[in-house]
């Protein structure tokens, strides 16, 4: 099949893109370059187009699916106007792009519109939006649910996603990535007093592996993309400390964004068992310890 993926030089972009190479599909990478980086594309042997998807592009390739992953991800990048209409125009321009191709559209929904709503998070729960990047999220997820019937677009919230090529993602890369290089540098970690928020921490192989799922779903559809379980801030430097082979203690600090902070995510799994038949697959303890082998070498 001949795939588009946006965003393919960033974070879960490029982990998909080379994995729907890897299984023998023609890819086509458009980026922006804004947040991506070539070097995520390293071993990619299709095309790469350099263009901002929420401007008018040319574009006159045959495509069967398209992955959209391309966003202003960052909440606290400083335009909230930019971020929600560049998010929204760009997704618009896919849907188009989509329906004229008669292609599948597979797109990045966030987790973030669940702001401190109660954990496990359904996707029917109420909304509670604490950033711009969650509003356009929100927005995009309407507009697909308005075209259920009409074409083959499923949304995927992808919970707390961390993994190879999240660095060049800088500040939103997860506490994972951010803990772990505070370690590696020999300082004890900094998390949020007193370590007890949660966070519903999926592998990026395994947010690939359910990206890749969503092209075969029978019905068009949101769902949640996450492991079903709420890790804690102190297990999470358990896991590093083991991974890492050190034994630092946390360092605690008030947390600065009081109640404009997601203290617990966990999704609620069951819609994507349903109209998906998948599950994570990878035990967080262990994807720790292969993130850090990739990232640090074994």
């Amino acid at each position: 099949m001949k795939i588009l993926v946006t965003g393919g030089a960033g974070f879960i972009g490029s982990n998909l893109a080379l994995e729907l190479e890897r299984q023998g599909n023609e890819v086509i990478v458009m980026d922006n370059f804004f947040t991506g980086h070539r070097e995520n594309l390293k071993g990619f042997k299709g095309k790469i187009i350099e263009a901002d998807v929420s401007q008018p592009f040319d574009f006159k390739e045959k495509i069967s699916i398209i992955h959209h992953q391309a966003a202003i991800t960052d909440p606290r990048y400083p335009n909230d106007e930019e971020t929600y209409s560049k998010n929204v125009s760009g997704f618009k321009n896919m849907v188009r792009l989509a329906r004229k191709n008669n292609a599948k559209l597979i797109y990045a929904s966030s987790a973030s519109m669940y702001g401190n709503g109660p954990a496990p998070q359904r996707e029917e729960q109420e909304k509670d939006i604490l950033s711009a990047y969650a509003k356009s999220k929100l927005e995009m997820d309407r507009i697909a649910e308005s075209l259920f019937n009409k074409m083959h677009i499923f949304g995927l919230r992808y919970f707390n996603v961390f993994g190879p090529h999240e660095q060049g993602k800088g500040r939103p890369a997860s506490m994972i990535y951010h803990l772990s290089q505070q370690m590696k540098a020999g300082k004890r970690p900094r998390i949020f007093k007193m370590g007890q928020q949660k966070r519903d921490h999926i592998y990026v192989k395994d947010a690939v592996d359910a990206t890749i799922n969503a092209q075969y779903a029978n019905q068009s559809c949101v769902v949640n993309i996450g492991t079903g379980i709420g890790t804690a801030f102190n297990e999470v430097v358990e896991a590093l400390n083991e991974a890492l082979g050190t034994s630092l203690e946390p360092e605690y600090f008030d947390n600065p964004y009081g109640n404009n902070y997601q203290n617990w995510t966990q999704a609620d799994t069951s819609k994507c068992g349903k109209m998906m038949g998948w599950k994570a697959k990878w035990n967080f303890r262990d994807a720790v310890k292969d993130y850090m082998g990739e990232l640090y070498g074994k």
